[in-house]
């Protein structure tokens, strides 16, 4: 294995973290309308993420500069091709942390619940827009010979790819649901397991004919088996949810996941972006790369910083790992 090999899986790894922990982070957000009855219990939701959303963050932030330096030429078609949507991702998630901010810094009922529809809102958007645009990654898009997308914001709103965003959506907010469970006491935590079976079952549904799509547009045997384990940590996921196990719901939850993100890598590979105008023109894990001297610098980083980084992330999950509820919310602001 050479070291852009290496370096894909890296960043395949990052995508997946990333996934894993803002994908509860999102589905939380998504809960404060759907699950939250009054004030004190959306501020019971936005409390079990306050201490951990930013540092789930870091892992896009990696993932994106990772790409940038290792794939110069995946990150440029990319973020020239989906500029927008991901410019909108990106006005969501500087939002979304003003939101948590600035919620609690007035008492103004106008002020409160602005700053808390806008965390509902910037939390569905991208949970939505993340399946849309690795739909069109791992599909393909129009690349032309000179490496540069040539097709419209329409084209990446094709039916493989919405249907990605949808799945994605279900997903993030069933994890979300799973969360909420393990990391609450009380009423709030019995209606957080029944609406978590209601988006299981929406993620059963959905989820199977996205990833059988994929698996018969471009997928091989370790694809297969990858998409075996996300459908067998699903259906468990719900079980276990159903039997009132949250940490175990939760760990399958987020194999899902996992495992989900895991086969659209591997159906990719060793494409980063396939072109669907001419597979010669596909950027892959060779022509994308940067130089091996550049790599070679980059692992050494990679594995000082990484174990360090996620040291200390542990450590604050541990820290914050107690239920919340109502009655821990002084007042209704």
């Amino acid at each position: 294995m050479q070291l852009h090999d290496v370096w894909f899986v890296i960043i395949a790894f990052l995508w997946t973290g990333y996934f894993f922990l803002e994908g509860f982070d999102f589905g939380v957000g998504i809960l404060t309308k759907l699950l939250a009855r009054d004030r004190r219990e959306r501020r019971v939701l936005i409390n079990t993420i306050g201490p951990v959303w930013d540092g789930n963050e870091v892992w896009l932030i990696t993932a994106g500069g990772a790409t940038f330096a290792a794939f110069p030429e995946w990150y440029a078609t990319l973020f020239s091709g989906f500029y927008l949507p991901l410019l909108l991702i990106l006005v969501c998630l500087i939002l979304r942390g003003v939101a948590f901010e600035y919620r609690h810094k007035r008492d103004e009922e106008r002020w409160q619940a602005n700053w808390e529809q806008t965390i509902f809102w910037t939390s569905l958007l991208p949970a939505v827009l993340w399946g849309v645009a690795f739909g069109n990654i791992v599909h393909g898009v129009k690349i032309d010979a000179d490496k540069e997308y040539v097709g419209t914001l329409f084209d990446l709103l094709n039916p493989y790819a919405v249907l990605g965003g949808l799945v994605t959506l279900a997903l993030f907010t069933f994890h979300g649901a799973v969360f909420t469970a393990l990391k609450t006491v009380g009423d709030i935590r019995v209606r957080a397991r029944r609406l978590a079976t209601v988006l299981g079952a929406v993620s059963a549904v959905l989820a199977p004919g996205f990833l059988v799509w994929t698996q018969i547009d471009s997928g091989d045997g370790s694809s297969l088996v990858a998409m075996l384990v996300a459908a067998v940590a699903l259906l468990g996921a719900i079980g276990f949810n159903i039997a009132g196990r949250e940490g175990w719901s939760f760990a399958l939850s987020g194999a899902t996941i996992v495992a989900a993100v895991a086969m659209l890598f591997l159906t990719l590979f060793p494409d980063v972006m396939p072109s669907s105008l001419d597979e010669s023109w596909s950027l892959t894990v060779t022509n994308a790369s940067s130089s091996p001297y550049t790599l070679r610098i980059m692992t050494w980083c990679a594995g000082i910083a990484a174990p360090v980084v996620m040291l200390y992330q542990g450590w604050t999950y541990w820290v914050f790992r107690k239920r919340i509820g109502t009655q821990h919310i002084a007042d209704a602001h």
